[in-house]
C-alpha cells in the first residue's frame, strides 16, 4: 500500500471486515484520578523560572493507579469550553480539566475522563499499532475533532454530535514509515473547517479544509534526526512548531519555533538537559489575560518505564514591534 493514500474505499472495507472479525464494542468512557507531581524547570538550578522569553508556569509528572493506559501521550488541544484533550498513540483519549494555582501556575488536572476512539464503523481499534497509532488531534471551532494515525497514514473526523468517524482530506504524498502526520492543528483564523498537517522527518506542511485538498505551505527546518512532531495556532494568528531529536549522548532536545501571521519567525524556546525534559510530541497554546501566550508541552513516554509523562507550562512575551 501505498504510504500517505487518502483513506479510501479499500482501506473502509477493510476496516469493516476487521471491525466485524473482532466484533468488539468502544469501551464506555470512565472517570480517573491523575496525580501530578510538581517539577522544576531545572533540577540543577531549581530557582531558574524561565527560558529567554518564556516564563516557566509550571509542569507536573502525571501518573495513575487507575489505570495502565495514560501513557503514549502524543498530543494536546483544547476544547471550545476549555477542557484539555490529550491524544493517546494507542487510540486511548484523556479529557481533564487544567488546574492552576492562585498566580495561574500549572498545577495539575482533575476532572479526568479516559476514553477510546472508535473506527470506521464505531468499533474499537484492534490495538495493533498499525491501525491504532493515533498521533495528532485538532479540534475546530464547531467541537469536531480530527485526528491524525501514522504507520496507515488518513486523518479521522470525529463529531462533536457523535457517531463514527469520516475520513479528512490528508496531503496526497507517501509518506516514510513512522514519519507520517504527526503534526496537526486547527486554525481558526483562516476558517472553521481549516487544519494544518506537517510530514514528520522532512517538515514540509499542508493546509487542509474540510471542504478542499490539502495545499502545500512551508517547511519547518528540521535537521538531520530531528523531525516535526506538533503544531498549534498562535493566538495572535501564527503558527507554532514543535520539533524534537534524540540521541543517547545528548538526550532529547525540543525545539518550539514560533511565526507570526506573516510567515516570519518571532520566537524560539528550545529544552534540553539539564532542563527538565522528555520526549516531547504535543502541544497547544491559549492566550492569557496580561497579553501572553502560554504553551502546553505534553511529552509520549512510549509505555516505557525509562521515560515520564510530563505536562510543562510556558508563558510566552512575544516581541514589541
Amino acid at each position: 500500500m501505498l504510504r500517505g493514500a487518502r483513506l479510501g474505499l479499500g482501506l473502509v472495507a477493510a476496516l469493516a471486515v476487521g471491525a466485524c472479525a473482532r466484533a468488539e464494542p468502544v469501551a464506555p468512557p470512565r472517570d480517573i484520578t491523575i496525580a501530578a507531581a510538581a517539577l522544576p524547570l531545572n533540577p540543577e538550578a531549581p530557582d531558574q523560572q524561565g527560558v529567554g522569553a518564556f516564563a516557566y508556569a509550571g509542569g507536573v509528572a502525571l501518573t495513575s493507579a487507575e489505570t495502565p493506559r495514560l501513557h503514549g501521550l502524543s498530543d494536546i488541544a483544547f476544547t471550545p469550553d476549555g477542557a484539555v484533550v490529550l491524544q493517546g498513540d494507542q487510540a486511548d483519549v484523556v479529557t481533564a480539566r487544567l488546574v492552576l494555582d492562585s498566580s495561574g501556575r500549572l498545577t495539575g488536572l482533575a476532572e479526568a475522563r479516559l476514553s477510546a476512539l472508535a473506527d470506521a464503523q464505531g468499533m474499537a481499534f484492534d490495538q495493533k499499532l498499525e491501525w491504532a497509532d493515533a498521533e495528532g488531534v485538532a479540534i475546530l471551532a464547531n467541537g469536531d475533532r480530527l485526528v491524525s494515525f501514522e504507520d496507515h497514514d488518513r486523518i479521522l473526523v470525529y463529531p462533536a454530535k457523535g457517531g463514527p468517524p469520516r475520513p479528512a482530506p490528508m496531503p496526497s504524498v507517501a509518506f516514510r514509515h513512522n514519519n507520517g502526520m504527526e503534526a496537526l492543528a486547527a486554525l481558526p483564523a483562516l476558517g472553521p473547517d481549516v487544519y494544518l498537517t506537517g510530514s514528520e522527518d522532512t517538515g514540509q506542511t499542508w493546509i487542509c479544509r474540510l471542504s478542499a485538498a490539502c495545499v502545500e505551505d512551508r517547511q519547518i527546518p528540521v535537521p538531520p534526526g530531528a523531525g516535526l512532531v506538533a503544531a498549534t495556532a498562535v493566538p495572535a494568528g501564527g503558527i507554532a512548531y514543535l520539533t524534537r531529536a534524540y540521541t543517547p549522548a545528548t538526550g532529547n532536545q525540543i525545539r518550539l519555533l514560533i511565526f507570526d501571521a506573516k510567515g516570519a519567525q518571532i520566537g524560539e524556546l528550545a529544552l534540553q538537559r539539564p532542563l527538565t525534559v522528555d520526549n516531547f510530541e504535543g502541544v497547544a497554546a491559549q492566550a492569557r489575560p496580561d497579553g501572553r501566550t502560554r504553551f502546553y508541552l505534553i511529552s509520549d513516554d512510549n509505555f516505557s518505564g525509562k521515560q515520564r509523562t510530563l505536562l510543562l507550562a510556558f508563558d510566552w512575551t512575544p516581541p514589541t514591534r
